[in-house]
């Protein structure tokens, strides 16, 4: 269980942050305004706070800098009305974790963000490792972090790369300015430019109010793009340019505006072969791999998994208020034995899921639900032919419900189709 600090001037939203929180079993804590903020922060360990922009005695950029002066800051959400986003954007800058727009989206828009804020080894950017392989992989990146150029991490899905990315930008020379993450696989092409340059007001139907874009809120800082290579290739030639004169323009804009962003992209494709297939750009490719990173799997890490799942126990057996679960001799040999197809992700909900039902007793090989120990790891090539055949035949060829079936565009699935040969 977390304990959430909810600073804000109207009880009532007060009210309803705390009902959301309190449904993921947090610990709700309400302040008033910025100084009854900090002085409950004297007294009370908080995981993470949500404040609101606007209120009085102390405005949330003031005691977002307070916080940030702390010598534990937990993480921060700022709350800003919808016209005062320009001051949200600089709140990032000064260190917020994110912001949201009242009146809020939805419950479920706070909580996916509070989530993110407390997923610990996330935000500290710490990986296990223990191999010379893993070693060699951080010394590297520790090294690349203080030189500014762009990175491309590459892995499998679920084996940390927003983890690596996180790590290389607090050990850069940005680390105090904004990390942003921008998730390209869930950016439709129609709001894919508005998403990352920002709009202007009238820019297109439903765009009442000027929006600026990620690259605008990363200004001094790091820019995470995550699956790059489902960026549609229409946006493709806008990031180049964003890259190489360091100037976006917002959609509907009349004027290139300056930004200085460092960008660390991530894909868990062969974007080679998708520059091949004459599905991404070879400039960018090239533009964006000064330096490439390449994460393995949690199946050629498997000396590592005692060290990392008893990292994970602990972190997440105090989020649960379980702080004395242990692993039995047992539960250890199993993780070991098993490929993992989900990498570090799966490890990570296998062992909270534990957690949660066993609460401080021992863990046991029985508890963790691994079925059988590994078969011999299908390779991802396999697994995704596999999967793209399954969706064909379940939609009868009709690649449209296909897509659809495999939770991927029918850009993408079109590329899939000529990487694994079946056009």
């Amino acid at each position: 269980m977390s304990t959430i600090l909810i600073v804000d001037d109207e009880p009532s939203f007060r009210a309803l942050i705390r009902d959301i929180v309190e449904t993921r079993g947090h610990r709700a804590v309400e302040a008033a305004d910025g100084v009854e903020a900090m002085e409950k922060l004297g007294r009370i360990r908080v995981d993470a706070v949500i404040a609101d922009q606007q209120m009085p005695r102390m405005r949330g950029t003031e005691l977002l800098r307070t916080i940030r002066d702390m010598p534990t800051p937990p993480p921060v959400v700022m709350l800003t009305a919808h016209g005062t986003i320009p001051e949200a954007v600089e709140s990032v800058r000064l260190g917020a974790f994110d912001y949201l727009s009242k009146p809020l989206d939805s419950p479920a828009a706070l909580l996916a963000v509070l989530e993110r804020a407390l997923g610990g080894e996330e935000r500290s950017g710490e990986i296990v490792a223990e191999s010379a392989r893993m070693r060699g992989l951080l010394d590297t990146a520790d090294r690349v972090a203080a030189k500014d150029v762009s990175v491309l991490i590459t892995g499998e899905s679920g084996t940390g790369k927003e983890v690596l990315a996180r790590r290389i930008h607090q050990r850069s020379p940005r680390a105090r300015a904004a990390f942003v993450g921008v998730n390209c696989a869930a950016l439709p092409e129609t709001l894919a430019e508005s998403e990352l340059f920002g709009h202007e007001r009238g820019a297109f139907t439903g765009a009442e109010r000027q929006r600026a874009g990620r690259f605008e809120e990363a200004d001094g800082g790091t820019l995470f793009l995550d699956e790059i290579g489902d960026l549609p290739l229409s946006i493709q030639a806008k990031l180049l340019r964003a890259l190489e004169e360091h100037v976006v323009r917002r959609l509907g804009g009349t004027r290139d505006l300056p930004v200085d962003v460092r960008i660390i992209a991530a894909t868990n494709r062969e974007l080679s072969a998708a520059v091949e297939a004459g599905a991404f750009r070879r400039d960018l490719f090239f533009r964006l791999a000064v330096v490439q990173l390449e994460i393995p799997p949690l199946r050629e890490r498997l000396d590592e998994i005692p060290q990392l799942a008893r990292h994970l126990l602990h972190s997440l057996a105090h989020r649960h208020g379980h702080g004395h679960a242990q692993f039995t001799d047992d539960a250890l040999a199993a993780l070991r034995g098993y490929d993992w197809p989900g990498n570090i992700r799966e490890l990570r909900n296998t062992i909270e899921r534990a957690v949660v039902l066993r609460g401080d007793a021992p863990i046991r090989a029985a508890d963790l639900s691994l079925s059988r120990a590994a078969a011999p790891a299908r390779t991802v090539a396999q697994a995704e032919r596999e999967a793209t055949l399954d969706a064909l035949r379940r939609s009868d060829g009709n690649r449209d419900a296909a897509a659809k079936l495999l939770g991927v565009s029918v850009r993408t699935l079109y590329y899939r189709l000529r990487k694994l040969g079946l056009t």
